[in-house]
């Protein structure tokens, strides 16, 4: 089982944003920052899982993934499979579409303190845009 930890975060609401992704794999550490553009800080977390998802597509086809992530909205959108948000329904749809190539694909919240990896890349990558 490969654990993913994703966190989004913008320099203002929306703001210049970044996503970060903090990946546990067969007894190694891996961490990502991608510069997003201007986005809410909502999208940005969206982002993440869409942004760690590609990597595990290319790296890690055929695991069972747990993701984890602080985002409320993001972790009972992907439960639920629906939001009413309509900036964040084409979002959902792809994490929907990419998610379901995998065998197994299950995210749960976890407080802030507990994401401080992903949530130090996010970061970092608000500062390389």
């Amino acid at each position: 089982m490969i654990e993913v930890y994703v966190d989004g975060a913008s320099k203002g609401n929306p703001g210049i944003s970044g996503a970060g992704v903090y990946i546990k794999a067969k007894g190694h550490n891996y961490e990502y920052s991608f510069p997003l553009g201007t986005l809410s800080n909502h999208e940005a977390e969206f982002m993440a899982v869409i942004k760690a998802l590609d990597i595990c597509q290319e790296l890690y086809p055929e695991e069972i993934l747990s993701f984890r992530s602080d985002s409320q909205i993001v972790v009972n959108a992907i439960e639920e499979g629906y939001t009413k948000n309509r900036v964040f329904q084409p979002l959902l749809e792809e994490i929907k579409e990419k998610a379901s190539t995998f065998p197994i694909y299950f995210i749960k919240w976890i407080p802030n303190k507990k994401n401080h990896h992903a949530d130090r890349l996010a970061k970092q990558a608000i500062h390389e845009s």
